[in-house]
């Protein structure tokens, strides 16, 4: 199998968005993301199991150090059982007070893509906070290549924006991915931030899969029947 990553060179497979581009011009539609700083992202060595303070919330030792109170905040006011993990609905309506109104399908695959390889689809304060982090940068990536700035990224700024952070997907793959968006009418396709988020998430996260199996990074890697399909199958499940 063989494949081209066109000028992505990150050795990191942490499921998050690449650094910001250079600042726009425009002004944001959103400055929320903005509040807190990126933590760690080494994503394989900080998770630990959440615990449940006296008070009911997860104490704030549980959330990367630095997180903002507004980011904490945001987390226990959906965390209604108090159980330190937060479902699909729960995240949506998280997501929804700051970024933008999320659908099921879109949470789900963040939530597959975030939560610890032992946990149900459900994400704990760590979590949590990289996936808060993790949107700022795509939203700072949003608005930089909504040109028109109508909220929408349209097929040729998105094209612009993956080539932006490194990935040159082939027009035949970009239609492909496009038409999952598609109402089946003729109108062109254009993507809120949700479904922005995650046609970048596909990409990225397929491309991080390959290049693990690709290590000296030719743009071609050997895999297994059961390798290629455990690679793929969760990108292309329904979530809803």
């Amino acid at each position: 199998m063989s494949s081209s990553y066109g000028r992505y060179n990150s050795q990191s497979y942490a499921p998050s968005a690449p650094e910001l581009p250079p600042p726009s011009n425009h002004t944001p539609l959103n400055n929320n993301y903005t509040q807190t700083s990126p933590p760690n992202s080494n994503y394989n060595n900080y998770y630990s199991y959440a615990h449940v303070s006296s008070s009911g919330y997860p104490p704030p030792s549980n959330f990367p150090q630095g997180t903002n109170p507004d980011v904490i905040r945001s987390f226990q006011m959906v965390d209604r059982d108090r159980s330190g993990f937060i479902d699909d609905r729960e995240l949506q309506q998280a997501l929804s007070s700051s970024f933008h109104n999320f659908n099921l399908r879109t949470i789900r695959l963040l939530i597959f893509l975030f939560k610890h390889p032992q946990e149900s689809l459900t994400i704990g304060p760590k979590e949590f906070t990289e996936l808060w982090s993790c949107l700022g940068h795509w939203r700072g990536i949003f608005e930089r290549y909504d040109k028109d700035r109508s909220g929408k990224i349209d097929p040729l700024e998105l094209r612009d924006a993956l080539y932006g952070i490194g990935y040159a997907v082939p027009a035949s793959v970009l239609q492909l991915l496009l038409s999952k968006y598609s109402d089946g009418s003729s109108r062109r396709v254009e993507l809120g931030f949700d479904s922005f988020v995650e046609c970048g998430m596909i990409i990225k996260g397929l491309t991080d899969k390959f290049k693990v199996k690709d290590k000296r990074y030719s743009g071609s890697a050997t895999l297994s029947y059961d390798e290629f399909m455990s690679m793929v199958l969760p990108f292309l499940v329904s979530y809803d």
